[in-house]
């Protein structure tokens, strides 16, 4: 398309590499769920997550293999987990309120946590999807402290933990991931 200049048509193409990327992932997550009889939950976590996830920001790993693996660990843990706790209503609230307070703290320090291949460099989209990491969060684990359904609040509870770790420096530092800004910003200070 000659109306597209080179940067636009990069961002095109590593757009449609990540969705060619990502969408079998998925399906070999779900594939897997499926075969551990958690396919119903599993498919739950990941959409209750994904708007977190994808406003956050965290870590990625490098190999396929360990994506899969980390992908799947992370949407079927809480899925599993979720059936086995049991919570009352004082420790469900006093639970929520603890991630609730270390997730604004996580995401007030690293969100939207970004990565070398997936730098946010523009200051505009940094606080937007920071904001909205705020909104999610928070409109999440209200949900998970009204709601009936003992799964569901488990899941978010669990899930959102989970995804807040996720955009922690000791987490990037455990998978030698770097945040994209900080490397981008850095070397355009340098030069």
């Amino acid at each position: 398309m000659p109306d597209i200049d080179d940067e636009r048509a990069e961002i095109i193409f590593y757009g449609l590499q990540n969705i060619i990327g990502e969408i079998p992932k998925i399906f070999i997550m779900l594939g897997l769920a499926y075969l551990l009889g958690e396919f119903k939950l599993t498919l739950i976590t990941f959409l209750i997550i994904m708007p977190y996830r994808i406003c956050s920001g965290g870590f990625h790993l490098k190999t396929h293999i360990g994506c899969i693996i980390t992908t799947t660990a992370m949407y079927c843990t809480p899925a599993i987990l979720s059936k086995y706790i049991v919570l009352d209503n004082f420790t469900k609230l006093i639970t929520i309120i603890c991630i609730w307070v270390f997730a604004i703290a996580m995401i007030k320090l690293y969100a939207p946590a970004d990565t070398e291949n997936v730098p946010i460099l523009r200051k505009k989209d940094r606080k937007q999807k920071q904001i909205l990491s705020y909104i999610i969060l928070t409109i999440a684990l209200i949900i998970a402290a009204v709601i009936n359904n003992q799964i569901i609040s488990n899941i978010i509870i669990i899930g959102y933990f989970i995804q807040t770790c996720t955009i922690t420096r000791l987490a990037y530092k455990i998978t030698n991931n770097k945040y994209g800004h900080e490397v981008y910003n850095n070397t355009s200070t340098v030069s």
